[in-house]
């Protein structure tokens, strides 16, 4: 599932007239650069919220994506090269987002026991999605496998800590930012830890954190630190600094 519900408030006047996930980064819509790593990774389905501006994601992607073919990736390329979409139109259906776990239990339908869930909005452009990583995650019991960030200059507290044997934590004297991939299994988005109705038919808004957290003091949240390029694109001027940047070509 790609997050791609947000106002955007922050990219403003930017996001005025354009969803933040098709601002450009080094010449292609934000979100593509998720969607290119995961047809690289030979995932075939994508569930897309959307609620700003919501029909122009849509209009630009379309319910197929088919990754290019160029020279630098031509050898990493699976036989899955073409990814489904769906959409979970928050906006058409509720007048606003349903916040992180509300568009997620939403989307739940349409999403299978285990699933990524990632910012539509961060550029992570060496992060690799493979299903060997998914097939840890699901045979560990566990209901969360986050991908913690050294924390930035914007959040210089971190957001969970990370013990030596690879759980997340609640509390703990060092934090990490969480970078906003994780691994999720659907049994997280029910009682005890959520109470929202499957489907979510209400159009509950409700965040993620507090379901992490309690899930995180049952020791059933894991987790690891990521140190690879990582941006959370919240700003016009990480934006330009991201544009005036040189990507490598093995990361396009």
């Amino acid at each position: 599932m790609i997050l791609a519900a947000g106002r955007g408030e922050r990219m403003r006047p930017l996001t005025d007239s354009t969803p933040k996930p098709l601002l450009h980064v080094q010449g292609k819509p934000l979100m593509q650069w998720p969607l290119e790593a995961l047809a690289r990774g030979g995932f075939a389905q994508v569930v897309v919220n959307t609620a700003w501006l919501g029909e122009q994601i849509s209009a630009k992607f379309g319910h197929v994506f088919r990754l290019r073919r160029t020279n630098s990736v031509r050898e990493q390329l699976s036989n899955q090269e073409c990814i489904s979409i769906e959409y979970s139109h928050e906006g058409l259906d509720f007048g606003a987002a349903l916040e992180t776990a509300g568009g997620i239990v939403r989307a739940l339908p349409r999403l299978g026991e285990v699933f990524w869930v990632l910012a539509g909005d961060v550029f992570a452009p060496d992060f690799v999605f493979n299903p060997q990583t998914v097939d840890r995650f699901a045979a560990s019991g566990k209901l969360a496998h986050l991908w913690l960030v050294p924390n930035p200059a914007h959040n210089p507290k971190g957001d969970f800590g990370l013990s030596s044997s690879g759980l997340a934590l609640n509390q703990a004297d060092e934090k990490f930012t969480y970078s906003t991939i994780g691994l999720y299994r659907s049994t997280l988005f029910a009682p005890p830890f959520c109470d929202i109705a499957p489907g979510n038919p209400a159009g509950v808004k409700a965040a993620l954190a507090p379901m992490l957290r309690a899930a995180m003091d049952q020791a059933l949240v894991s987790a690891e630190l990521y140190t690879g390029a990582w941006t959370d694109v919240g700003t016009p001027e990480r934006l330009r600094c991201l544009n005036e940047a040189f990507i490598p070509a093995s990361s396009r």
